[in-house]
Formats: C-alpha cells, structure tokens, sequence
C-alpha cells in the first residue's frame, strides 16, 4: 500500500517537474487514448443509453475546471446527476449530495466509469492519464493550497496519487501535498503504480463519496 502520511509529511520545498519526463508522458497519453477510445466506443454509447433511460438531459456533462498553469478548460464526464443539481458547488457544499444522484449515477460514480469520457480530454491535450484531478473554481481552498505548492504545473489527470490514497477521504491539505509530491517526482515508474492501484480501487469500488 502507498503510505500516505509518509508522503504528506515528506520535507521538501522544490516546484520542480521533470520537463523530459513531461514530453514522453504526452507521448503515451496520446498513444493510450486513441487506442483506448475505439475500443470502449461500445461500453460508452451503452453508458450514454442507459443514462438517457434512467433520466432527462443529455448524457454527458459538462464543467469548467482548472487545470495546468490554472487555466480553465472543459472536463467531459458522464452525467450523474438530476439536471436540476447545483452543478457549480463542490459535494462539501452540499447537505446531501446522493439526494441528486441518479439510479445510473450512483453506479458510475460507485465503479468510476463517469471519469471515461475524459479519454477525450486527454487527446485533446488539456488532461493526462495520471495527474492532480482537475477542480472548478469554487474549491477555493485546494485551487490556493496546490499553487502554493506548486502542483498546477502538471497536467490533471483522469487518477493521481490523491485518489489512491483515499480520494473522497482526504482533506484539501492532504490533496494538495499528495499533488505536490507528485508534480515534483512524477516519472514512468510513479504513473505505472498509481495507474495498478487505481484499477485496485476501481474494482473495490473504495473511497468514494456519494
């Protein structure tokens, strides 16, 4: 298992990013994506059905979020939620979220399928596999904590160490400094692990709020 709190609690004030590391990385973004998108074309249209059964609105969603340098872009996911949700506040802000939830939305967020249409922002080069998840601009708190740091400097992801290491469960502190630590040593090695233990996660379904 990774250690988290080893992690979070590592000394070191660097913002550097491994700019070589960074070109290859785009590289196999781009490789994985296209190869990945033809072959999931049915999972996603059989997905984009069922949410169309189950509720009204159009079955992807689409939001404004931060991403490298800070800069705004669209992040593509599937729609979980009832389209008369408050689209622009973070679940924190919410008294309860899973009342918005959809039948189908549950289930998505519960196995983390919702997250595939990304593979689109990744070929259009706003996202990475692996990398801090983007956030909208009301999460004021972790948007401040990560350029404090220094982690908008890497390209978010579709997973990253956060969401290994407990996801739904972690304080904005505790992202932010997992962010951080990956930005500054981020390599093959570190995205092939956080990529093994996303798929661990995924089939456990573990960490995720509702």
């Amino acid at each position: 298992m990774i250690d988290k709190r080893a992690v979070i609690n590592r000394p070191d004030s660097r913002h550097n990013i491994n700019m070589k590391y960074k070109t290859v990385k785009r590289a196999i973004d781009v490789v994985i994506s296209v190869l990945a998108i033809p072959v999931l074309m049915p999972l996603l249209v059989l997905i984009a059905v069922l949410i169309c059964v189950d509720s009204r609105g159009s079955p992807v969603f689409r939001q404004e979020r931060r991403g490298e340098g800070g800069r705004l872009f669209t992040c593509y996911k599937f729609r979980t939620m009832k389209t008369d949700a408050p689209h622009y506040m973070t679940k924190s802000e919410m008294t309860d979220s899973s009342l918005y939830l959809t039948r189908a939305g549950k289930w998505l967020r519960k196995s983390s399928l919702d997250e595939l249409p990304q593979l689109f922002n990744v070929l259009k080069g706003d996202m990475s596999l692996i990398g801090p998840r983007p956030v909208i601009d009301r999460d004021e708190k972790l948007l401040e904590l990560r350029s404090l740091y220094g982690a908008q400097k890497a390209k978010p992801g579709i997973t990253g160490l956060a969401q290994v290491c407990g996801r739904d469960m972690l304080s904005p502190n505790e992202k932010a400094m997992l962010d951080r630590f990956y930005t500054q040593y981020m390599s093959f090695g570190s995205d092939l692990v956080i990529f093994l233990y996303t798929i661990e996660k995924v089939i456990g379904m573990k960490n995720v709020k509702h």
